[in-house]
């Protein structure tokens, strides 16, 4: 008698192998390959584009006073820049003074007849203060002008750089959305309502956390504490309400449109390492619609322009966290997770 053989004694054909395929463990390892390989190049062009080699486009300038050798000075200055100073003229110093307290300019240029003086805002954007005061003598010595160059607002000196509050901000966005993929994973039972309130509450307390080491451990930052911490913790609670609406909106792969928005595209452009003026042009101007731009703005005015703040970086971050709340609340059946609740009025047994 002749013994037939079942499918496993043939060899698959390519459309059932694909479908075998794209049911296992392997389909999603291979495309992570992938992505990450990609997020890797993107990752690193990303920051370079933007930061390796700063170029200034637009300097907003405050220019007082008038003499013949101080128009040639501005005029040397944007050739020496290779950008457009945008000279805006004030009657008075003092008036001048307060447009670099509205942030409005980078520098003063004061012009006497027989000298200038360049006036620098470190706090207004370290980078663009140093490239200024760098080129600002070379201008006059080619010009044969006496210039003096001092910093009128500068940073503090523990960070002389500037750059503590672009890692601060950093920390903030991205422990923000690491937690809302840590409760996805190890609290995944948790509801709708829970998952926000958890995602705020590790904020409130990550805030403050990073408030105290930066602050009263380290003293890398003398911080207006309470408006710090606030603004922290809701960069935090953004950042993971972000995820945690992608992921209701594409599951798995909600990290990668979560890090194309809030590190490949967000803290680049968000003026923390490199100021605006001189980002390129795109991602300056993208930069402050973003929540870690919206969050660097905000920590910097709070703690270099106290009496000049804005509000507009608290709706930048009030309106991501609004919208990622109401679509995560909206299709919240589409999450992974959660959990059923049962009814209340289940049938209780009869006695014998």
């Amino acid at each position: 008698m002749e013994v037939e053989h079942g499918a496993h004694g043939r060899a698959r054909s390519l459309s059932e192998g694909w479908r075998a395929f794209k049911r296992s463990p392997f389909l999603p390892a291979v495309v992570l390959v992938f992505i990450v390989g990609a997020a890797a190049g993107l990752f690193a062009g990303s920051y370079c584009y933007a930061m390796a080699n700063p170029t200034p486009h637009r300097i907003p300038t405050a220019v007082t006073g008038n003499s013949d050798k101080g128009e040639a000075f501005v005029a040397g200055m944007e050739k020496e820049l290779g950008a457009s100073l945008v000279v805006r003229r004030y009657p008075t110093y003092d008036q001048a003074v307060e447009a670099i307290a509205d942030q409005k300019a980078f520098a003063i240029i004061e012009l006497g007849p027989a000298a200038v003086r360049l006036d620098t805002s470190g706090a207004a954007g370290a980078s663009v203060s140093r490239l200024l005061a760098a080129a600002a003598p070379e201008v006059g010595a080619a010009l044969g002008t006496p210039v003096t160059v001092r910093d009128i607002r500068p940073l503090q000196s523990t960070d002389p750089q500037g750059l503590a509050l672009f890692y601060i901000s950093l920390a903030a966005v991205i422990i923000g959305f690491v937690g809302a993929i840590q409760l996805s994973v190890h609290a995944k039972a948790l509801n709708g309502g829970e998952r926000i309130a958890f995602t705020a509450a590790y904020a409130t307390l990550g805030g403050f956390v990073i408030c105290a080491v930066v602050d009263w451990l380290l003293g890398v930052l003398d911080l207006p504490f309470a408006q710090s911490w606030l603004i922290l913790a809701l960069t935090m609670f953004t950042s993971g309400m972000v995820f945690t609406m992608f992921n209701t909106l594409v599951g798995r792969w909600a990290m990668i449109p979560t890090w194309g928005l809030m590190v490949l595209l967000g803290n680049p452009s968000s003026g923390g390492a490199v100021s605006w003026p001189l980002l390129p042009s795109a991602l300056g101007h993208i930069g402050r619609w973003l929540p870690p731009g919206a969050s660097v703005n905000a920590q910097h005015n709070a703690i270099y322009f106290a009496g000049h703040q804005f509000v507009f970086p608290y709706l930048v971050l009030i309106a991501w966290s609004s919208v990622a709340v109401t679509v995560f609340t909206v299709r919240r059946h589409r999450h992974p997770g959660g959990r059923e609740h049962k009814p209340m009025h289940a049938a209780a047994p009869t006695g014998a």
